[in-house]
């Protein structure tokens, strides 16, 4: 019997899907959070980022290798139902890379009114309401023309960090000098602050993962994929450090760490139009929030495919060959939690989510692979593996700053 309903269109080549990966990852995380990262750890603030960066990457690895076994749109929910099987773990997994998307989009919008009001007054819920409805209309359109549009605002927030980077690059001259100050050594306090910071930039480095969760509408995904996996991990973490070296470098941490807009204080200082940074932040931070919602929707549409969320959520609009449905959904729940939460509890909600389906997606990984040791992809092998130590330290990493994390919140540890 041939089926004749609507199916997701495979638009998205390599460097639109690099984008989209760089675009998210950098909009849901160092225009907003930066400063934070900073008042925690001080001077060894770009220990932290890469710290974050290296735990983020031993998982970036296992969704390089899931995703070329099985790039459907599922995403995570698609490899643990894959590995294990059963219901419960399935709409589990699923429901928390949702959850993690949904409050990691909350968040970033939260910081587009602070940044909006920077400009023009606005009140906060009217900016909510217009821009998650204008987001769910873009998200409607077709996922071709978001791409574009997200790929656009890609490159307009990485020339922001470059703006930034060049305002503050005669500070790098005092970088030799200042390199011991940024090395933790032996010290156990200021690694405790170096850790403890690096679960905050954790959630600077949300976004990756959200490329699997486009397989069903990229060209070639045994190729593309793994591709714009690690080049997004590579280039925000190059672009995370040498942006918090000059920051540091350039206003110092205690100025940096006290400002709302950190690195509009940082072009200021190297002689730029503040003005300039928040408008370009504000895009930034409206892209990830594009990004975030375009992958949550089709996880919950994914969700709805394998019958682990109702069939209704699974409907393609015709004419536009996208969730619609879940979209709907998707962008309501984003509104809510962005009017009912701070923008500090959103942000550690979602990174510790991602901890916990990090440590799932690498258990999947290895069950998967000790199950079936010359595993191969429908209509030809696995174009990307990755040694059986990676998921493993990829486990012990993600479980180790989900327990640091909760031991921080819940109080068992700090203030550092």
């Amino acid at each position: 019997m041939t089926d004749h309903h609507p199916h997701l269109k495979r638009a998205i080549g390599p460097y639109l899907l690099s984008l989209y990966g760089v675009g998210v990852t950098i909009g849901a995380g160092i225009y907003v959070l930066v400063g934070e990262v900073v008042a925690v750890a001080g001077m060894a603030a770009p220990v932290a980022f890469l710290l974050a960066g290296v735990l983020a990457g031993l998982s970036a690895l296992s969704y390089a290798e899931l995703g070329t076994r099985y790039p459907m749109a599922g995403g995570e929910a698609t490899y643990v139902d894959a590995a294990f099987g059963t219901a419960g773990a399935t709409t589990a997994v699923g429901l928390l890379v949702a959850f993690s998307g949904i409050t990691s989009s909350a968040a970033v919008l939260l910081g587009f009114v602070g940044y909006l009001n920077e400009l023009v007054a606005v009140p906060g819920w009217m900016a909510l309401v217009g821009i998650v409805g204008l987001l769910a209309l873009i998200t409607f359109w077709g996922v071709a023309e978001s791409m574009r549009i997200v790929a656009v605002t890609t490159l307009i927030e990485v020339g922001g960090l470059v703006l930034v980077i060049g305002a503050a690059a005669p500070s790098l001259a005092e970088f030799p000098a200042s390199l011991p100050d940024m090395w933790p050594g032996l010290d156990s306090v200021v690694w405790l602050a170096v850790i403890s910071s690096s679960v905050l930039a954790f959630f600077a480095f949300i976004g990756f993962e959200d490329i699997v969760n486009m397989a069903e509408e990229v060209r070639r995904p045994h190729r593309n994929l793994p591709m714009a996996i690690l080049v997004t991990l590579v280039v925000s973490t190059l672009l995370y450090i040498t942006l918090t070296v000059v920051s540091i470098l350039s206003v110092g941490t205690e100025a940096l760490g006290a400002s709302d807009a950190p690195l509009a204080l940082v072009f200021s200082v190297g002689g730029g139009d503040p003005a300039i940074l928040s408008s370009i932040a504000i895009l930034a931070v409206v892209n990830g929030a594009l990004i975030q919602m375009i992958m949550a929707s089709r996880l919950i549409y994914g969700m709805a495919n394998l019958g682990r969320l109702p069939r209704w959520l699974a409907h393609v609009n015709e004419r536009t060959c996208t969730p619609d449905h879940s979209i709907l959904c998707t962008g309501a729940i984003i509104l809510v939690f962005a009017l009912l939460l701070p923008i500090e509890t959103l942000a550690s909600y979602a990174s510790l989510a991602v901890m916990l389906v990090f440590a799932s997606v690498n258990i999947a990984l290895l069950v998967l692979r000790r199950r079936h040791a010359r595993a191969a992809v429908e209509g030809g092998s696995v174009g990307f593996r990755v040694p059986l130590v990676v998921p493993l330290l990829g486990v012990l990493a993600s479980l180790a700053l989900f327990v640091f994390g909760v031991a921080e919140r819940l109080g068992l540890i700090g203030p550092v």
